[in-house]
C-alpha cells in the first residue's frame, strides 16, 4: 500500500457509453474504495434538459464523482451545485475530451488552449460549493504538446484554488484523429506527468492512460504520483477490481473467491431485473469477466447474442456464468509498494 495524503489511489475512468449507473454499480460490488466517475455529461443537458435523469445514482456507488462537460463558468458553478445536493463526493471539468462535437460547445480538450476561461470557472465551481472540484486533462493538444504548455497551464489553473489534476499522459490530435484514435495513437508519456507532480508537489497528481496492471501504477504511485486512473482495462477486464481495496486502501478485498464473486453477481442480477432494469443495460458490462480464463468467449457469445432478447432474465447470466472455468482466488499478489 502506497502511503499517501490523497484519499483516491485508484479511480475508474469516467467513459462515455460504458461507465452508466449500472456499471458502477458492478464495479462497486468488486471495490468498495475506487473512486467511480460518471459519463461526462454536459453542463445544458443538466441545466434544460431531464436534471434528474442525468444526476440520479444508486447510493452504493459511493465514493461517486460527476463529470461536466462546459466552459461557462455560471452553468458549471450552477452543476456544482446540483452535484453537491444530489450527493456526489466530487466534481470534476473534462478538459481532456478530443470529439469534434464537444470541442464546438468549447468542451473538452479545446479548453487547455484557454487556460483563464478555465481557472476562472473552476473558481466559480470552488466558490458554489463545499466538495472538491477537480480537472482532468491531456499533456497537451495539438502542436501545444511542449511540457512548457503543460507546466503553464496548470501553473494557471491551480491559481483557481484547484488541488487534484488528473492527467491523460497522451496528448489530443483535435484535427485528423477520432475520439478512439485520440486513445490510442499519441504516445503515452509518463515521466511527463512524473515531472509534473516534482514542479507542483503541492497539487495531487494523479495519471491516467494505458495502465493495465496493479504492477505498473505502483510503479507510477512509487514515481510520486498521488494516484492512478484505469479506463479501458478496468472496464475491458473488470477482475482487476477485485484486489483494489487491498492493494491500494489496505483492507479486506469484498470478494476473495470466484464462487463468492458468482453469488454476488447472481443476487445483483437477479434482484436488480426484478425491479424493472432489462438484462441488456446490465449484462452489456459484464462481458469482459474472467476474460482470457477457459470458457469465457461461450460466456460472452450467449451473453452478447441473447441479452437484448425478449423475457432474457437472470436465469440467462447464470446459464452464461456456468460456461467458465474461472480461477478459485480471485487476488493477485500485492505489487512491490
Amino acid at each position: 500500500m502506497i502511503s499517501s495524503p490523497y484519499p483516491h489511489k485508484f479511480s475508474v475512468a469516467p467513459m462515455m457509453d460504458w461507465t452508466t449507473s449500472h456499471c458502477r454499480q458492478f464495479h462497486r460490488l468488486m471495490t468498495k474504495k475506487a473512486l467511480l466517475y460518471t459519463e461526462m455529461v454536459t453542463t445544458g443537458a443538466i441545466i434544460h434538459g431531464d436534471t434528474r435523469r442525468f444526476l440520479d445514482f444508486n447510493s452504493v456507488e459511493h465514493p461517486i464523482a460527476l463529470q461536466l462537460g462546459g466552459h461557462n463558468a455560471t452553468d458549471l458553478a450552477t452543476c456544482a451545485k446540483l452535484a453537491e445536493k444530489w450527493g456526489y463526493d466530487e466534481v470534476n471539468l473534462n478538459a481532456g475530451c478530443p470529439s469534434d462535437r464537444v470541442q464546438n460547445g468549447m468542451i473538452g480538450a479545446i479548453l487547455m488552449t484557454h487556460s483563464q476561461l478555465v481557472t476562472d470557472a473552476l473558481k466559480s465551481m470552488m466558490d458554489s460549493v463545499e466538495i472538491p472540484i477537480t480537472i482532468k486533462h491531456r499533456i497537451g493538444i495539438d502542436d501545444f504538446d511542449s511540457y512548457e504548455f503543460l507546466r503553464d497551464f496548470v501553473g494557471t489553473v491551480a491559481e483557481s484554488g484547484c488541488k487534484t489534476f488528473i492527467v491523460h499522459a497522451r496528448k489530443a490530435i483535435l484535427h485528423g484523429l477520432s475520439p478512439k484514435e485520440n486513445r490510442e495513437i499519441p504516445p503515452l508519456d509518463y515521466d511527463r506527468v512524473i515531472q509534473l507532480k516534482q514542479d507542483f508537489r503541492d497539487l495531487n497528481i494523479v495519471i491516467n492512460g494505458g495502465i493495465k496492471h496493479h504492477t505498473e501504477a505502483f510503479e507510477l504511485l512509487n514515481a510520486g504520483l498521488d494516484g492512478v486512473m484505469l479506463g479501458r482495462e478496468a472496464y475491458q477486464n473488470p477482475l482487476l477490481l477485485t484486489d483494489v481495496d487491498h492493494h491500494y486502501y489496505g483492507t479486506k478485498n469484498p470478494i476473495e473467491t470466484s464462487e463468492a464473486l458468482n453469488d454476488t453477481l447472481v443476487q445483483w442480477v437477479e434482484q436488480s431485473t426484478l425491479d424493472g432494469t432489462p438484462l441488456k443495460y446490465i449484462a452489456r458490462h459484464m462481458l469482459g469477466l474472467y476474460s482470457g480464463q477457459p470458457g469465457s468467449k461461450k460466456y460472452r457469445r450467449l451473453l452478447s447474442e441473447n441479452m437484448t432478447k425478449q423475457g432474457a432474465d437472470a436465469s440467462l447470466f447464470g446459464e452464461a456464468l456456468s460456461m467458465i472455468q474461472p480461477p478459485k482466488h480471485l487476488a493477485n499478489p500485492t505489487p512491490h509498494s
